[in-house]
């Protein structure tokens, strides 16, 4: 029997860059998600203040494992 595989979306900020961000996504759905196979970087945007940025946000599509 072969497996089946569900895709969300969501998103993940960090104050300090994309990276972090990105681990901070990874993590999250670790957590509240099980068997996570992939996580593929949909969109990135930077949120602007006083003319520096402020905080790094991702839009993720996380791919887990159905039971």
């Amino acid at each position: 029997m072969g497996s089946i595989e569900k895709t969300i979306e969501l998103s993940a900020d960090s104050e300090k860059s994309f990276d972090a961000a990105l681990e901070t996504g990874i993590r999250r759905a670790e957590e509240t998600l099980r068997n996570v196979r992939s996580v593929w970087i949909k969109d990135q945007e930077v949120l602007i203040g006083e003319g520096t940025p402020r905080l790094y946000r991702l839009h993720l599509k996380v791919t887990f494992k159905l039971d």
